[in-house]
């Protein structure tokens, strides 16, 4: 059977508050850790009126207190903007408190705009110069995560505190073949951002796998993809719902996404000929229908990406849309389902 997941990025509507983001996003893990979903997932963003998260180290340890099987982890951690040593310590961190339950996924984009990225490494800081740096840097987190920096290496001797026997799941995430070239090169498992490009990606898995290197990581490669659901009980409420998801990407390519509109708003919204044409190019990165129908297209998504997995983002304008998106779809796929231990 296939194992879902899901990636929240703290999606900011309109009329609510950062604050109110956040709690949305605790509460779906919740649900999703009683529902039976396989990973929950959390994005660093900066300096966006439209999402809340900047911190996922912060924000996975209150969720790993909040929920008890679900494994959890960043989608992810933007290791160019930072100290590899400090990652690891943060994540160690994360392991020690909830063993068997983290994953560390990196990625190298900015998270923001090249300003937003020089406040976050230092005002002369050049991005592109963190980007060339990314495949020595995973090197280096690799190391201290698991203890075996290289002899002679100038961190020779440094040890990630807390000192723990397991160590997270690491993923480097991407939406083009590039970074999955970097996780076959470390022997990193893999998720392809298919919610951001949507063509392409069964390549670059296919590459990732073709020229994966075993290591203490993972003996074989382990592929996932993402991509934006949204369900509802009938087609056409989800196709009213999905309006919200239809402007937000599209708001977000135009450099104009301050929170996620309402139906009523989208409805309202001036659309170009040219935002017609982006917004139906678009749903190549989304599934949207009622459980019958989304369930046979994420298990078509799995098969052309020959994945055991598929990671979902949950969009819409209001917080229980979210929600009924994971409960149908833990109903179609018949998920096991826990009691909550809270």
């Amino acid at each position: 059977m296939l194992k879902l997941s899901i990636l929240d990025q703290s999606p900011v509507s309109s009329g609510f508050t950062h604050s109110e983001a956040l709690q949305q996003t605790i509460g779906l893990a919740q649900v999703a850790d009683r529902l039976g979903y396989t990973r929950f997932w959390v994005s660093e963003h900066h300096n966006s009126a439209g999402l809340a998260g900047s911190s996922p180290e912060v924000l996975l340890s209150t969720l790993g207190a909040r929920t008890s099987r679900i494994r959890l982890g960043s989608g992810g951690v933007l290791l160019p903007h930072y100290s590899p040593y400090k990652v690891a310590e943060n994540f160690r961190m994360l392991e020690a408190l909830y063993p068997g339950r983290i994953d560390l996924g990196i990625g190298r984009a900015p998270g923001g705009t090249p300003h937003t990225a020089k406040a976050l490494r230092g005002i002369s800081a050049d991005m592109f110069e963190g980007l060339e740096r990314f495949p020595a840097q995973v090197t280096d987190l690799l190391g201290f995560l698991a203890d075996s920096v290289e002899p002679g290496h100038v961190f020779e001797g440094i040890r990630a505190t807390p000192l723990v026997d397991s160590m997270p799941q690491v993923w480097l995430l991407g939406s083009t073949g590039q970074s999955g070239v970097y996780a076959s090169q470390a022997g990193a498992a893999f998720c392809f951002a298919h919610f951001i490009n949507g063509a392409g990606g069964q390549h670059a898995v296919r590459s990732y796998r073709s020229s994966f290197r075993p290591s203490a990581l993972n003996v074989v490669p382990q592929a996932t993809v993402c991509i934006y659901v949204l369900c509802a009980e009938t087609q056409a409420e989800a196709e009213g719902l999905a309006a919200s998801i239809d402007l937000r990407i599209l708001q977000t390519e135009k450099g104009e996404f301050t929170g996620v509109k309402s139906p009523e708003e989208a409805a309202d919204y001036v659309y170009s000929d040219w935002d017609h044409t982006r917004v139906r190019d678009n749903r190549s990165r989304m599934i949207i229908g009622d459980p019958n129908q989304v369930r046979e297209q994420l298990l078509n998504l799995a098969e052309s990406y020959q994945v055991d997995e598929v990671m979902i983002v949950t969009g819409g304008y209001r917080y229980e849309t979210r929600l009924q998106t994971i409960e149908l779809l833990a109903e179609a796929f018949k998920l096991e389902m826990r009691q909550h231990a809270f």
